[in-house]
C-alpha cells in the first residue's frame, strides 16, 4: 500500500499529478459511509446476530445508514422517529421524532446532516435533517417516491423514482434546486438506456451509477453523461434486486429482496454471502426479504430483515486464504 507521504513526493512535480491529489484528499474528505478494502473471497458468519428487532425499530424496517465512527442510523417506517446508535451502542442514544411515518431511505452526508425519503409527508419529498438544530428542511419535492438516496463526493445528491423508472439529481452545493434525469427514462422497460422500479443506487469516485434495476433483475452502471448502461455480469439468479453498495475496490454487494439474501460480485463471478440457505426464515442463517445493506468501520455487514423486523448484523471472519 502506498503512504500518503509516498503519494505528495510522487506527484509534486506536475499540476495534473497535483490535481489527482487534491481529488484523492477530497474524495477521502467527502465520503462519509464505509466502503471496506474487502478480498473477493472475504467470509462472513452465516448467522446474524439480531442489532435491533421490531420493539425498537418498528415493522418492516427498510433503510440503514452506518458512518465512518459506527453510529448507525436507522428510519421508522411506522415509529415517527429516527433511531441513532453511537459507536453500535446496544441502546440507541438518540431518537428523533419526526412527527410523521413513511420514511424509507436515508443517508448522512459528511457534515452529518440526514437526508431521509418520506411517502407521506403529506406528499414524497426528502427531508434535511440539520445536525446541529435537529430542525428539518425540503430538500427535494418529488413526484413520486424513493427508496434510495445517495449522496456524491461533489455533494451532489442523486435518488431513484421507482414508479417512474428513473434516478434523479441534484447539486447540494448550489441554491438552485434544477432536477437532472441521470439515468433512466419516464417509462419503464428492458432496453439499455431504461429501468424498471428502480431501488437501490451507488455512486463511485468516477461518478458511474450503479443502480439496482428490481424490475428487470439485473443491477446496472451508468457512466457520467451516457445514457446507455452496461449491465454487471452476475452469475446467480436473481430474484428483485433491492439494495446495492460497494467496497473500496468497487466490487458489488446486492440485496436479493425475495431470495432473502446478499449476494456479491467481484473478480471472480458472483457468489452468496449471508442468507444462503435457499428459503425463508427467521431463525440466525436466514433472512426474510433483505432489503439494505451497509458495513461498519470493521467490514461488518448489517442487513435490514424487513419480513422479520430486524436488523441483523454478520460479522466478518477471514477470507479464504487464512488472512
Amino acid at each position: 500500500m502506498i503512504s500518503l507521504d509516498e503519494t505528495i513526493a510522487s506527484t509534486v512535480n506536475t499540476s495534473n499529478s497535483l490535481l489527482q491529489l487534491v481529488v484523492i484528499v477530497n474524495a477521502s474528505n467527502n465520503i462519509s459511509y464505509n466502503q471496506p478494502k474487502l478480498d473477493p473471497l472475504t467470509v462472513w458468519n452465516s448467522n446474524g446476530i439480531t442489532f435491533a428487532d421490531n420493539n425498537t425499530i418498528g415493522l418492516s424496517p427498510y433503510g440503514i445508514f452506518i458512518n465512518q465512527h459506527n453510529t448507525i442510523y436507522v428510519p421508522g417506517r411506522n415509529t415517527n422517529s429516527i433511531k441513532i446508535w453511537s459507536n453500535e451502542s446496544v441502546n440507541s442514544t438518540t431518537i428523533i421524532n419526526t412527527g410523521s411515518s413513511g420514511y424509507h431511505a436515508i443517508f448522512v452526508a459528511s457534515n452529518n446532516d440526514m437526508y431521509i425519503t418520506s411517502k407521506t409527508h403529506p406528499s414524497p419529498q426528502i427531508t434535511r435533517w440539520n445536525s446541529n438544530t435537529n430542525n428539518s428542511d425540503v430538500a427535494v419535492y418529488m413526484s413520486s417516491y424513493s427508496f434510495s438516496l445517495f449522496i456524491d463526493i461533489n455533494n451532489t445528491l442523486y435518488f431513484s423514482i421507482r414508479d417512474q423508472h428513473h434516478v434523479l439529481s441534484r447539486s447540494l452545493a448550489s441554491s438552485s434546486n434544477t432536477l437532472t434525469v441521470f439515468a433512466g427514462t419516464m417509462c419503464g422497460g428492458s432496453s439499455i438506456n431504461m429501468l424498471n422500479r428502480p431501488h437501490g443506487i451507488a455512486v463511485d469516485t468516477n461518478f458511474d451509477l450503479y443502480g439496482a434495476d428490481y424490475g428487470n433483475n439485473r443491477v446496472q452502471r451508468f457512466r457520467l453523461g451516457q445514457s446507455n448502461a452496461i449491465t454487471i455480469n452476475i452469475t446467480l439468479q436473481l430474484n428483485d434486486p433491492i439494495g446495492v453498495v460497494m467496497d473500496s475496490n468497487k466490487y458489488l454487494y446486492i440485496a436479493d429482496l425475495n431470495n432473502h439474501r446478499v449476494i456479491s460480485s467481484g473478480p471472480f463471478g458472483s457468489r452468496c454471502i449471508v442468507g444462503c440457505s435457499g428459503s425463508s426464515g427467521s431463525t440466525a442463517n436466514k433472512l426474510d426479504g433483505a432489503r439494505n445493506i451497509a458495513f461498519d468501520s470493521y467490514s461488518n455487514l448489517f442487513v435490514t430483515d424487513q419480513g422479520n423486523g430486524r436488523l441483523q448484523k454478520f460479522q466478518l471472519l477471514t477470507d479464504l486464504c487464512g488472512k
